[in-house]
Formats: structure tokens, sequence, C-alpha cells
């Protein structure tokens, strides 16, 4: 059936060219031997035709020919295969997830006895943290400015906006005790929706504290951060304050921006047949070609993109505020950490181009790295990256929180709301290369930008860290 189909194509025709040629029937469906017998790089090359063809017919609303799509994705993707075929099972649960939004009974229905546990979640969180290099990177210089900011102060008072993992602020402790000048009195206030998080952390730190005869106070505020009462932050006259967040500031842009999207649930017909024909077009030759080159109408997510939400838009109103909020506490630094992507796009077709650009780093990441028969690699695969695509595709308005954006747009907003940048030191750059460098992988990577840090995979930029202080 295979040669039958493509028997008009040229001999220099590319396996992506051969697919597009292929009309998507019933039959399709089936499982095909030549579907099985397809090589790894066009395997995943069939894998992007097909999940752009399924979005494309999704924001369509064509139901029908998304079903087949779907179907025909499912032969070839695999949670357990290799980085295409694990990517592909979670994009394609976020597009079905997506279709079973336009029947809101029949989606609560089948996600009724869904229990989602906070302690799953604070576990896959703190094994990507282990896994992984980037939050330990975050954390260096987090550290690292937060020591060159406090120099000489004697009371310290740091916030962290989700404190969930005691490693950052155990070696912070260390580094105090060790001042020349002497440890400062220390305050660290911990918010977090789960008291047992709080009481575990208090623990760990005191305990630190204790053993290094450093004066130090824990203040726990139980609470989600978008539900944060600023008095409870107990910030006093003569504290030296810091900010610390990290992966938290990006849910502020979500909003209720049902205003934005066509009647139907799925999406925008907005130019989406012509992405994905110029797309179809392409003559690329491997799946990383495919991501490096530009996939539509001219369009090529890159570090420079500009396609995500303007900052004017209604989604900016809660971050302005919660911004103003924490401009009012006059902090002497803040140290902010994000995803460096673009995933916040007003339609479905940019969000899955972008994200198939993130995620595809980070799974290939995780297939150089960690051993494929690894349960732990799994869970964070699929309770981390794969819930964040599903938010990312399959959700609009106030219940799509992860709006990744990129560093230059932080740079804007940061700067709208009255903080100043503050370039992260080279000290604090040259101990973070070391700790990449103690990874043995040439994967990872770091660049500077503007006196920003971008901690990448390759050359995909995958986490931003910036340093601000309160402009008066």
């Amino acid at each position: 059936m295979f040669q039958d189909e493509s028997s008009s194509v040229t001999s220099s025709s590319s396996p992506l060219q051969v697919f597009s040629m292929m009309s998507l029937s019933p039959n399709l469906g089936s499982p095909y031997p030549w579907l099985r017998e397809l090589k790894s790089e066009e395997r995943g090359l069939y894998l992007i035709h097909l999940l752009l063809t399924c979005a494309n017919h999704v924001a369509n609303g064509s139901l029908e020919n998304a079903n087949i799509a779907l179907e025909q994705i499912s032969q070839l993707a695999s949670p357990d295969g290799d980085t295409m075929q694990r990517m592909a099972a979670y994009f394609t649960e976020a597009l079905a997830d997506r279709i079973l939004k336009a029947w809101p009974g029949l989606h609560k229905a089948l996600n009724s006895t869904r229990i989602t546990l906070v302690s799953e979640e604070i576990l896959v969180r703190k094994l990507f943290f282990e896994l992984f290099p980037f939050l330990k990177v975050a954390f260096v210089l987090t550290n690292q400015a937060v020591i060159e900011a406090m120099e000489g102060e004697k009371m310290v008072h740091i916030i962290d906006l989700n404190a969930a993992e005691p490693a950052q602020w155990v070696a912070l402790i260390q580094a105090l005790s060790a001042r020349p000048e002497g440890p400062p009195h220390l305050r660290i206030t911990g918010i977090h929706q789960q008291k047992e998080v709080l009481d575990q952390m208090a623990h760990r730190l005191t305990e630190e504290a204790e053993k290094l005869d450093l004066p130090f106070q824990f203040n726990p505020v139980v609470s989600k951060l978008e539900n944060l009462n600023v008095e409870k932050l107990r910030v006093k006259t003569g504290e030296a304050l810091a900010i610390s967040s990290v992966l938290q500031l990006h849910s502020f842009l979500a909003s209720d921006d049902e205003h934005h999207r066509k009647k139907s649930p799925l999406g925008s017909k907005n130019l989406n047949g012509i992405h994905l024909q110029r797309a179809l077009q392409m003559n690329q030759g491997t799946f990383g070609e495919l991501l490096e080159k530009d996939t539509v109408n001219g369009y090529s997510p890159s570090p420079d993109s500009t396609s995500s939400s303007p900052l004017s838009s209604t989604g900016s109103v809660k971050m302005d505020s919660f911004l103003n909020a924490l401009w009012g506490l006059s902090p002497k630094l803040m140290v902010v950490t994000e995803q460096d992507s673009n995933h916040n796009g007003s339609t479905l077709m940019e969000r899955l181009l972008e994200s198939l650009y993130s995620y595809a780093a980070l799974f290939d990441c995780s297939e150089s790295t960690v051993s494929r028969t690894s349960l732990e690699r799994l869970k964070v695969e699929k309770m981390l990256f794969g819930e964040e695509i599903k938010n990312i595709i399959a959700c609009e308005g106030a219940e799509r929180k992860e709006r990744h954006e990129k560093l230059e747009k932080w740079i804007q907003r940061l700067d709208l709301a009255g903080f100043g940048n503050v370039p992260l030191s080279y000290y604090g750059m040259l101990h973070a290369r070391r700790l990449l460098q103690g990874y043995n992988c040439d994967g990872y990577k770091m660049k500077e930008e503007n006196g920003c840090v971008v901690i990448c995979w390759q050359d995909r930029p995958l986490f931003s860290v910036s340093a601000w202080r309160c402009r008066k």
C-alpha cells in the first residue's frame, strides 16, 4: 500500500512529502505493516505530520478527521518509545482532551473520579530537580545573587514564593554562616499550599542553622500563591528583603480570555489550513531539521519570537497587581526563574508548534541522560511534561496556567512594574558552569543574555534566570 500511494513521488522526495500526499482515511487507521516498518527518522517525521494534521482538524472542528489522525498516531506513539514516540503520546492525549472539552458533560464524567494528589505533584517536581541540573543551576545563581546583595546586612529576610525544595536554602545557610563579617540574622518566609511541606522545610532549615550557630527563623504561609495575603509576609522595618520566584510568575498570566476565541471550544480556523499545507511542503530530511527550520507560513519558533500575548492583554491584569504588591515590599533583590519558551500564543497552532520545539528538547535531554527503563523518568515525563503539554494544548481561559514566555517578555514586564535589572555576577555564572560540567554531558549549556542567564539543552533555551532590584 505504501508503494501504491507514493509511486508518483520522485526518488528525491522526503518522507514528509510522501506522507503529506496520503489522504487520511479510516482504512489507514488500521495497523498496516508499512507503519511498523518505518525507520525511527521516518516515523518521527510522520508523527509530526500527523500531529500537525490532527491539530489543524481540531482547530477547524473537523472531529471525524481528527479522530482518524489520532487513531493513526496511536499506532506509532508510545510512552516508552524513542524521543518522538514518547512526546507524540502526550501531545495526542492533549489533543484528545481538547476535543472532549467540546462536550463538557462527557469530559466531566470521564474525569469525575480522577484524583490529583498534591503530594504526587510535589514528588514529581522533586524528581525533576534530582534528575536534571536546570533548577540546581537556578538555585546556585539565586543564592550567589542573594549573598552579594546582602553583603554587610545584619538582618536578612527571604521570601520563597514556592517553598518546596529545602536544598536551596540549606546551601545558602552554609554560605552565610561562613561570611567574614559573621552571619546575619536570617528569616525565611516560605509560601506553599501544603502545611506538611512547610513543616518539613522548617525542620530541615532550623536543624542546619542550629548546627552552624546561625540565628534563624522560619515563617510558614499556607496559601496558594494566587490567593496570597501580602500582610502575612510580615516584612519588618530594618530587614534587607530578597524574593525568590522559581517557575511561579507565568501562572499569573492566566485569565478568563474566552472572548478572544470563537464560539467553538475547539479553537479558531485562523489560517491553520495554510499553516499545515506549508509545513507539509517542506523538504525536510530529519526530525532535527524539521524543528530547526521555518515550519509554517514563515513562522519560526525562536528565541526572538514575538508571537506570545502582548503585555497589554487582559491576561496581564493579575500579573500587574501581583508585581505591584511585590514592588510595594521594597525588595533589595528579586530573582526570577522561568521556563524560557513561548507557550502563550493565542491560537492552538502557535502553541502546538512552540511547545513541540521546547518539549522535543526536554524529551531528548531525558532520553540522553536518564535510562529508558527508569521509573522516575517515566513519572517526570507523564506527570510533569505530559500535564504541562495538556494544559498548554487542551485548556483555555483561566484554566490555562502554563503560559510560559521568553526572557525578553519578562524583562519588559518587570521593567514596566518598576524593577531594574541586576546583572548576575561572573562568580555566580562560573559556579553554575562548573555544576553543569559535573554532569559530563555536552548537551547542557548556559548563555549570558543582557546580564541574565539562559539554561539550554543543546542550543534550545529552556529556562531563564534574572535578578532585579526595586527601582524607586
